[in-house]
């Protein structure tokens, strides 16, 4: 990201990132960032997924962020579609990591009320530490038992809905605060309906896309949730965006 520059506010130019995407210091509850990826007319996926609309800044970013992050949350949805595993840091992330005080490596959290993931699926085989599966009570018994016998924390938060208060609330209680999510949009929607989320990390990306793509939020609900701009970083056309909370 050699190209890289920040356009606002122009007083604050780190010479890296990591300054900016850094999380507030010395959390003591959860506090929700949201990251997401758009085309110029909205489109939040290109031939089905977000990679499409994908650069190498907006990637460099994407990794910044998960390297900042106690946990990171996904719906199932997405998780599937983007062929989610779990985390391996490089290097340099796990020095960023060990600075900050953090684990070394971040769980993958996936909210799912069907109790989807398996034991043989790559996010509980193919990674370095368990991921944690977000559930509802109604999920069958034997896939939760199955997951638990398989060394992944299974975490109720619902009767038959997950509860994205009640979700990022246990999160909480686990000491993971600086909590990261990547979509998908209902996910987002129901974040944002709970009133959630505290930043969000928007790269628009210089592509027109058309079609049927979704937004970065799909819910029935119609709620407006001011935020503030935060910063504004560019590498040539494209624009890297963060909000905070009003």
């Amino acid at each position: 990201m050699a190209s890289v520059d920040q356009l606002w506010p122009p007083q604050a130019r780190p010479a890296d990132l990591a300054a900016l995407y850094d999380y507030p210091p010395d959390l003591a509850a959860p506090y929700v960032r949201v990251n997401f990826v758009s085309s110029l007319d909205g489109a939040v996926t290109l031939a089905n997924r977000s990679r499409g609309l994908s650069d190498p800044a907006d990637r460099d970013v994407f990794a910044l962020q998960r390297t900042m992050a106690d946990v990171i949350l996904v719906g199932a949805g997405t998780a599937r579609a983007e062929g989610y595993r779990g985390m391996r840091p490089t290097d340099e992330q796990a020095t960023t990591r060990a600075a900050l005080g953090l684990a070394p490596v971040p769980p993958i959290a996936v909210v799912t009320a069907s109790c989807w993931l398996t034991p043989e699926h790559p996010l509980v085989t193919d990674t370095l530490v368990p991921p944690i599966v977000v559930t509802v009570e109604r999920a069958p018994a034997e896939h939760r038992a199955a997951l638990a016998d398989a060394g992944v924390p299974v975490l109720v938060a619902g009767p038959d809905r997950v509860d994205a208060a009640e979700a990022v609330r246990l999160l909480g209680e686990r000491g993971l605060n600086r909590l990261l999510c990547e979509g998908g949009p209902h996910l987002f929607a129901d974040l944002v309906d709970a009133d959630l989320v505290d930043e969000l990390c928007l790269t628009i990306s210089p592509q027109l896309v058309g079609g049927a793509a979704g937004r970065i939020t799909a819910g029935a609900a119609e709620r407006s949730h001011g935020l503030r701009l935060a910063s504004v970083v560019h590498d040539e056309s494209t624009l890297l965006l963060r909000y905070h909370r009003s």
